[in-house]
């Protein structure tokens, strides 16, 4: 438990805890969101794992469950204590069960409005959206053992901005000219303003084929690096044998990265703990960076 919550999260078994689980599923999905009684018991809790989160009095305060072919489901948190870090912490409770448990990735079906909370811890979107209990759902995956296909926008948004969250201090990006859709959206820039600003002896280093393009199309993210020179280095791609690579990427110093083979595409590849990939596209990095040269379109921002 952390000691400034106010709240714990525990795995729990059914026969423990299902009567206090019970009811607060039954409050938020009976009675909130109004389905069948029927639907929300369907006989196969106690074959689950659960998650109970509860109040400093003991009281329960949310719910949750892995069943046993990966599926996280039934996550319901009491309306005084939504955003306030409840579902997450459930959420990673499960997540360790499910990697203790060996198993190689998860998958739930996510409410369409849950759907970025999801992807802000790494799951991405699996086909077409549909109905379930009469309300509009989203089935999404998250491996641990293997890297997860990238295939749009909003995937390659929720991937990055995880990496980034999840860099401890230093961060390295390759890309053609800072990809408009990506590298400019609010949630990825919100991201790298808290790492840069969180914690001391922050690096981030950006890797360009184009820097002109970059200020051209005034990037928000040069703007931001403008306000924290000390924290973010660029560099353009000089030697021609570089300059061929067709491909862009992102890799943290925790083991995370998303690649993409055509960098001016969001297809790609991505695995929040793929050390050993990870590992790789850091080393192969370095030297580029090395024989790359200073920006000079961007000295006159300080950078």
């Amino acid at each position: 438990m952390n000691p400034t919550s106010v709240f714990r999260v525990d795995i729990v078994g059914w026969d423990d805890a299902g009567r206090a689980l019970s009811a607060v599923r039954n409050a938020v999905f009976v009675d909130e969101m109004g389905i069948d009684a029927s639907l929300e018991d369907d006989g196969q809790d106690t074959r689950c794992w659960h998650v109970q989160a509860r109040d400093q009095d003991g009281h329960t305060i949310g719910a949750g469950r892995l069943d046993p072919d990966g599926r996280i489901g039934r996550m319901a948190v009491l309306p005084g204590w939504r955003d306030r870090g409840v579902g997450n912490a459930m959420l990673q409770a499960l997540l360790r069960q499910a990697r203790s448990a060996g198993r190689g990735d998860v998958f739930l079906h996510a409410q369409v409005d849950a759907v970025p909370f999801y992807q802000r811890n790494g799951f991405t979107a699996e086909g077409p959206r549909f109905h379930e209990a009469g309300i509009t759902h989203q089935t999404m995956r998250l491996a641990f053992d293997r890297a997860q296909s990238i295939s749009d926008r909003e995937g390659a948004v929720a991937i990055t901005t995880v990496l980034v969250a999840s860099a401890r201090r230093r961060l390295r990006i390759f890309s053609r000219a800072l990809d408009p859709g990506l590298y400019d959206d609010p949630r990825v820039l919100a991201a790298l303003r808290s790492l840069a600003t969180g914690t001391s002896g922050v690096d981030i280093q950006v890797l360009l084929f184009d820097a002109g393009a970059a200020q051209r199309a005034h990037s928000p993210l040069v703007a931001l690096a403008q306000r924290l020179p000390s924290v973010f280095a660029f560099r353009e791609v000089d030697d021609p044998v570089d300059r061929a690579r067709a491909d862009a990427f992102v890799v943290n110093d925790a083991g995370g990265y998303y690649h993409r083979g055509l960098g001016h595409r969001f297809d790609g590849e991505a695995q929040r703990e793929g050390a050993g990939r990870a590992r790789q596209l850091a080393e192969g990095f370095d030297p580029v960076w090395e024989r790359s040269r200073p920006c000079s379109e961007l000295r006159a921002l300080g950078l």
